[in-house]
């Protein structure tokens, strides 16, 4: 299924684990270091200052380098750990590797949001990039959050509406 963002709610209600998807539009990146300072700026209120809107997001899990970009493991604790906090900012698509713990499951269940799983291949990736800026966090380098606009950036559903592929 083509998904374009932002992502709307009904769009996430039809996809089902195992459903290959391909997202185009702006996409943000984010891993160990951004997600939770990114966590702590919509708790403290502070996102609006940051000029993010993340209704309808997708936050792919991965830094930005000349080497390219490439999905990291999603459950390290930063990582998971930011996941039920983002969903209930709004964001819908989660992307990454690696089995997500049940509690987490949940949490995207009762928030409307999924996880998909991208295939580890770096200069696949390059292929469907077309735009990429710093858009928050400048200061965390390649870990920094990112803005990018993809086409057809390659996905299964792993995880949604409470059912898991692992």
């Amino acid at each position: 299924m083509k998904i374009r963002t932002p992502v709307a709610a009904q769009t996430v209600h039809r996809l089902r684990v195992g459903d290959p998807i391909a997202i185009s539009g702006p996409i943000y990146t984010g891993r160990d270091a951004v997600l939770p300072r990114l966590c702590r700026a919509i708790e403290s209120g502070e996102l609006s200052r940051l000029g993010l809107q993340l209704e309808g997001a997708v936050i792919f899990h991965t830094a930005v380098s000349p080497a390219g970009i490439g999905p990291t493991t999603s459950n390290k604790v930063e990582i998971e750990g930011s996941m039920p906090v983002l969903s209930r900012a709004g964001v819908k698509i989660h992307l990454g590797k690696g089995a997500l713990n049940a509690e987490t499951v949940k949490v995207l269940q009762e928030t409307g949001a999924i996880f998909a799983v991208t295939p580890p291949v770096t200069a696949l990736f390059m292929n469907n990039l077309r735009a990429c800026r710093v858009a928050a966090f400048a200061e965390e380098g390649m870990e920094a959050l990112h803005e990018l606009v993809v086409e057809n950036l390659p996905a299964i559903v792993a995880i949604a509406h409470g059912e898991s592929i692992f």
